[in-house]
């Protein structure tokens, strides 16, 4: 297989964060970049020789893997699809599944395939040109992915979606069964964004989102991004010197997420290294692991799941939330926002504590009973979600208000909680 564009195979090297990563050496015992805090926050994260078994324990443990490959991996350097890469991704997911393990693909590629079909020199730059390659593509690349599944045994099966199937409640739960039932047939879901309908108000923005939020959807212990990258890595490949890949992260903070800052983004694909990071942050803030390496090296998924050093792994470091709370917290679009006092976010991080109405000094949007809100402090940062009790208008009515007071204002029946605790997501 080809190494990536404009990646020098001589210049990757793995790096473990240490607990104490002072400064970053080259070759040559040059300094290239210095680092002067902590990288690791967690005293009993194992120190650099112990990641391998880290890593073998994470992969290996995990039953339910999303994999994630990007435009670029999938198309040739002529803009089309290369198939024989899309034939040795179908082996690679064939050999994970014969492992036991449940496997879904989110895949990219229908603009790319429709573009190659279509004869066109680049991307369409208006929505209209670009959801008629996404039509005209998606059949081919799910004919190539068919074709390479049913020579080994197995079935591919297509899901075509937008940010809509995953903010409401109802629809939500269909996908995870029909996911669920794919998997007793023994097929491979292949999802991908339904390209010919989405539009800003509905678009994931991305597959990297997407296949976080299936991921979340599955309770997947394990997201893989194949990409045209090694990893995340602390230099610049494009620079000269030797770039260095991250080998494992225990917590994406904003330290990691700066070293997306300038990185390698592709010319077919919509997503670069902040949107990756961002979405591996998805996966590990709900207590799964995320990972990224190259698809366009030979059997980068087998190599994963022999437990090898491949690409950046992210450790899970958050709490293993239910497939309800994932929902609610980290998968559904918040309809409004409640502006609370710094006594009611205190409260609320305890994890122990609902939001009252006295609480809220401010109601944002429109929304209706059950909605999911996003829970703000006073200089608007979002630190929570959950599901209000009140509409809209009932909870301005009542913000700022002792609990008696609101009974007295709505009747006994009302909820004294404006979001019941066990319907409250923290997410800083």
């Amino acid at each position: 297989m080809d190494a990536p564009l404009g990646i020098d195979e001589g210049r990757r090297r793995p790096r473990d964060w240490g607990p104490l990563d002072v400064s970053t050496k080259t070759d040559a015992g040059r300094e290239s970049r210095p680092w002067t805090t902590r990288i690791v926050a967690d005293p009993a994260a194992p120190a650099a020789g112990g990641r391998d078994l880290v890593r073998h324990e994470v992969v290996l443990s995990a039953d339910t893997w999303v994999v994630k490959v990007g435009s670029s991996v999938l198309a040739g350097r002529d803009g089309r699809l290369d198939l024989d890469r899309i034939d040795h991704l179908a082996e690679q997911l064939c050999k994970v599944t014969e492992t036991g393990r449940r496997v879904a693909l989110v895949s990219s590629g229908a603009v790319a395939a429709g573009i190659g079909r279509l004869g066109l020199k680049g991307r369409p730059d208006n929505l209209r040109q670009l959801q008629a390659a996404a039509a005209i593509g998606q059949s081919h690349l799910m004919r190539c992915y068919d074709e390479g599944m049913r020579k080994r045994g197995r079935n591919a099966a297509q899901l075509l979606l937008t940010h809509e199937d995953f903010d409401g409640r109802a629809r939500y739960l269909n996908m995870r069964n029909t996911l669920t039932a794919l998997f007793e047939f023994g097929a491979v879901p292949i999802i991908n964004e339904n390209d010919t309908i989405s539009v800003d108000e509905i678009k994931f923005g991305d597959n990297d989102r997407l296949a976080a939020m299936v991921a979340n959807l599955l309770q997947a212990p394990l997201l893989v991004i194949l990409s045209v990258v090694d990893g995340l890595y602390l230099t610049d490949p494009a620079k000269p010197g030797p770039a260095e890949v991250v080998s494992c992260v225990p917590k994406i903070d904003e330290r990691v997420l700066s070293l997306a800052c300038g990185g390698v983004k592709s010319a077919m694909g919509t997503g670069g290294m902040q949107s990756k990071l961002a979405s591996a942050r998805l996966v590990t803030q709900a207590g799964g692991s995320g990972g990224i390496a190259a698809g366009t090296r030979p059997e980068p998924l087998t190599r994963i799941l022999a437990g090898e050093e491949v690409g950046t792994l992210f450790l899970a470091h958050g709490n293993r939330h239910t497939a309800r709370k994932r929902w609610i917290g980290l998968t559904a679009r918040p309809r409004g926002r409640f502006v609370v006092d710094a006594g009611a976010r205190k409260a609320l991080e305890t994890g122990m504590n609902s939001l009252l109405a006295i609480g809220v000094v401010e109601v944002v949007g429109d929304f209706e009973k059950g909605d999911v809100v996003a829970v703000c402090d006073a200089e608007g940062r979002e630190f929570a979600r959950g599901l209000s009790n009140y509409g809209a208008d009932d909870a301005r009515a009542v913000r700022g208000r002792h609990t008696l007071e609101v009974r007295s204002l709505l009747g006994s029946s009302i909820y004294d909680e404006v979001v019941h605790r066990d319907n409250l997501v923290l997410i800083a």
